[in-house]
């Protein structure tokens, strides 16, 4: 029943965030740069929050995991600062998400149920940002950040199926 919760939770808290993000439904026109540098840093933000939260409660596997990537975060947002500063955009100051709020609540989860809302949180995380880059490189306004996009799908995909396998897994 909890990981049911969290699950609710999580696409109710990808709901929210990709209300308050901006981001645009498929028949509606492309995002632009600045919102997919936002976008990203949102994302990054989200992998960094979990990082904390494991910190709090969670077993060597999950710290793992989020340390891991949490420092893949950090080297995005550095080749994605890059990007930014050649754009000369500045990326709105959106919505942080809040990788506690997706979780059951840590203090009140025992050990399997934390791990499989770990993963659960990951999930639809992981899928708003990879459409938001697929729509981005449908029309892309910038060549730097198009390039950026194609690098960082692959790894994103390869991820999120990773994170739904050990779910399924737990």
């Amino acid at each position: 029943m909890r990981v049911l919760a969290a699950i609710i939770l999580a696409f109710i808290n990808t709901a929210a965030l990709a209300d308050s993000a901006g981001e645009r439904s498929l028949g509606e026109r492309p995002p632009t740069a600045i919102e997919v540098i936002s976008g990203a840093y949102n994302f990054s933000r989200f992998q960094q929050g979990l990082l904390e939260n494991t910190d709090l409660k969670g077993n060597a596997e999950v710290k793992n995991l989020a340390a891991l990537r949490a420092e893949e975060a950090a080297k995005r947002d550095k080749s994605l600062k890059e990007v930014q500063e050649a754009i000369g955009a500045e990326p709105r100051a959106g919505k942080a998400s809040s990788s506690t709020a997706s979780l059951v609540a840590p203090e009140m989860s025992d050990g399997p149920t934390y791990v499989r809302s770990f993963y659960a949180a990951q999930i639809p995380e992981y899928e708003s940002i990879i459409g938001l880059l697929e729509r981005y490189l449908k029309a892309p306004d910038n060549a730097a950040l198009a390039a950026f996009a194609r690098e960082q799908l692959p790894m994103l995909r390869s991820q999120v199926r990773d994170a739904e396998r050990t779910m399924a897994d737990k």
